[in-house]
């Protein structure tokens, strides 16, 4: 099994270097994943109200820590406050039904599924994971698919960054900007869809070649040059081998030359769909 190093956060805590996505894994496929990733050695589930498998991510995590004789500790679990959840007392009782839902006493990261900028609340519900972190029932809290001007926003009013901002990130769409301002801020970068999902890169000569070279999948390369980046990413897959192998991107590295050539498949908008952060709402 598969070690995973871990990431510090700008609040201290560590995360793993790589996670599990569980969207649209729901009922007992999205639970027989859950159970096969923790298997495979996945420490850290990522998890959202709107992925309407809270309930099957935390029986799965419970379950599978009981059976193994594991403190909770060793789990990472995530999920997301949803646009509709945004004003401040909404916010408070979305993480309450959340813990519910998946069993737990804590949830380990908490973020902000969208900014949603046309409702304009995003600023109130970073105020109530502010207040949420402080009562002790999340321990890290972050945003996801925050521009920088909706980060500077937050940061400004409350004085309190994010740990984290989960942006999509593939070699079409490497997010050069942004990954510069998490750095800037001391805040990890998350990435969702980080093959790429049904425009995976597999058989670019950027990645088919590096897979050759190092006798790995393209799959794994495209992960790797996501770790070797700084990102943490979050592959989705409910078979045990593709989970397996998706996590075992420890054990090469890939040249210079290599990450420049997947770093140059960027597009200018190379989104999977629609998800411009500036005017998208997901509620």
């Amino acid at each position: 099994m598969t070690t995973i190093p871990t990431r510090t956060l700008n609040d201290g805590h560590e995360i793993p270097a790589i996670g599990f996505g569980t969207y649209p894994l729901k009922g007992d496929e999205g639970y027989q994943a859950v159970r096969s990733a923790l298997d495979a050695g996945y420490r850290l589930l990522d998890s959202a109200v709107n992925y309407e498998n809270e309930a099957e991510v935390g029986r799965a995590a419970r379950d599978w820590l009981e059976d193994n004789g594991v403190e909770r500790d060793a789990l990472t679990i995530q999920t997301k406050l949803p646009g509709r959840h945004h004003d401040y007392h909404l916010a408070i009782a979305s993480v309450e039904e959340s813990l519910e839902r998946m069993g737990l006493q804590r949830i380990d990261v908490l973020l902000i599924h969208w900014p949603n900028p046309l409702t304009n609340k995003y600023r109130d519900a970073w105020r109530a994971l502010v207040d949420l972190r402080a009562s002790g029932v999340v321990r890290s809290i972050g945003v996801s698919n925050f521009t920088a001007q909706h980060l500077a926003d937050i940061v400004d009013e409350s004085g309190v960054t994010p740990a984290i901002n989960q942006i999509e990130l593939h070699p079409y769409f490497i997010q050069e900007q942004m990954r510069a301002e998490h750095q800037a801020r001391g805040i990890l970068t998350q990435s969702w869809s980080p093959l790429g999902k049904r425009q995976a890169p597999f058989e670019e000569p950027a990645v088919a070649q590096a897979a050759e070279a190092h006798g790995v999948s393209p799959a794994q390369v495209i992960l790797r040059w996501q770790v070797q980046l700084g990102n943490v990413p979050l592959p989705k897959s409910a078979t045990p081998e593709r989970q397996a192998s998706n996590l075992d991107v420890f054990g090469f590295e890939l040249t210079e030359s290599e990450m420049a050539a997947i770093s140059g498949l960027t597009r200018e908008d190379g989104r999977l769909f629609d998800g411009d952060p500036n005017t998208h709402e997901e509620m």
